[in-house]
């Protein structure tokens, strides 16, 4: 039993996974009832959802302030879950979810041979950059907002990152110009 391990990651156009604090939210604005819909069908399914501490902690903090989450994100925050980290504690203050500690590209080979569950990601992307320079992502899940975020982007995906070839297993557009891009992930040799 191998289970698939999915990076679900959210971008804008020139690459960036998040906007500086105080700028655009995390949809840019852009989200349409269309994508909203989809997301929620993708989340229907169980899976087990693996997060680094820094998207733990940001989801912790949405959920402390009472940030009502959109359905699909309840959904996802609901599922079972493993926090890689070195630097929290167990137990954790969220149902179903666990902190494993160590290497994370250990971390989730063991995970993928463990579960039943598809395995999946969203955001985490220092964890997701070094587990795909690993070979262990089986898909990378791109969602790409209509917009530039030149001087207000933060984190870039692929920063510092190996190259890579992308095969293209499909793709969909949403009104308003979302297009969703899921990839087989191979390291370029």
């Amino acid at each position: 039993m191998t289970a698939e391990y999915t990076v679900d990651l959210f971008t804008t156009l020139d690459g960036f996974a998040a906007p500086k604090a105080g700028t655009w939210g995390g949809y840019w604005g852009k989200e349409s009832d269309a994508w909203l819909e989809h997301r929620r069908r993708q989340f229907h399914v169980d899976q087990h959802m693996v997060f680094g501490a820094d998207t733990y902690r940001l989801f912790r903090h949405f959920q402390d302030i009472g940030i009502e989450p959109d359905p699909w994100v309840a959904r996802m925050l609901g599922s079972p879950m493993t926090v890689v980290s070195s630097t929290l504690q167990p137990p954790l203050d969220w149902p179903d979810a666990t902190v494993a500690s160590g290497d994370a590209i250990e971390v989730v080979r063991r995970l993928k041979t463990e579960t039943d569950l598809p395995l999946r990601s969203h955001g985490s992307v220092s964890l997701n950059r070094a587990l795909m320079a690993a070979g262990v992502v089986d898909r990378l899940l791109l969602t790409v907002f209509p917009v530039i975020t030149g001087t207000n982007g933060d984190d870039p995906i692929h920063r510092d990152g190996p190259d890579f070839d992308l095969e293209l297993i499909s793709s969909t557009s949403f009104d308003g110009g979302i297009v969703e891009l899921a990839y087989r992930p191979t390291l370029h040799t």
